[in-house]
């Protein structure tokens, strides 16, 4: 590839930016962030797990606002299928893995066959609404029923998995894909920050 094709490729790239004002590199100025890092940090260890699994979940729905369907369903890395709108979808579906790892009633899958909830992720503002309706109700069920479990060493289910595994897979896998949503928000138009 040419230098000349390269350059034209990266100019077709969003220009970088924060709505920031104190750190430029920064999502949002400290004042205005909702996950309001400055408070004081919770006491014990699932107090600590739960804000951090809270935490990463808002980011992720920040990284989605202001996008319109087509923004959210856009994959910016070809050829991987994933998009903003489909970290959505994943995430909704392994809220609902990691109850069926832990209860005897097995519910199907949201979407379909494995990689159905990228696949799926299509600019439609309907499967959008889905797509975060599913999120929310199944981080709810999820919460519901490790909540009757606040025991972190319990052991659960057929696989005798600990809540504290549980709630450690849920924060890593938020993590992330947050990070990847950081990615793919740039690319999308070109905001970036913590």
């Amino acid at each position: 590839m040419s230098d000349q094709s390269d350059q034209s490729d990266l100019s077709d790239r969003p220009e970088r930016w924060s709505r920031a004002t104190t750190y430029p590199d920064m999502w949002a100025d400290p004042d205005d962030d909702p996950r309001d890092s400055e408070r004081n940090s919770p006491d014990g260890e699932l107090p600590t797990l739960l804000d951090f699994l809270s935490g990463y979940r808002m980011t992720l729905r920040m990284k989605c606002e202001g996008l319109d369907a087509e923004q959210l369903a856009r994959r910016s890395v070809p050829p991987s299928p994933m998009s903003l709108l489909g970290l959505v979808r994943h995430l909704a579906e392994v809220e609902r893995d990691w109850r069926n790892w832990i209860s005897e009633d097995q519910a199907p899958r949201l979407w379909g066959p494995k990689d159905a909830d990228f696949h799926g992720a299509v600019a439609d503002p309907a499967v959008v609404d889905e797509a975060f309706a599913a999120l929310e109700r199944e981080q709810a069920a999820t919460d519901a029923v490790l909540a009757a479990h606040p025991d972190l060493g319990e052991r659960l289910g057929k696989d005798s998995t600990s809540v504290r595994e549980l709630l450690v897979h849920r924060i890593e896998e938020y993590a992330r894909h947050c990070g990847h949503a950081d990615l793919l928000r740039e690319c999308v138009d070109g905001r970036v920050g913590q």
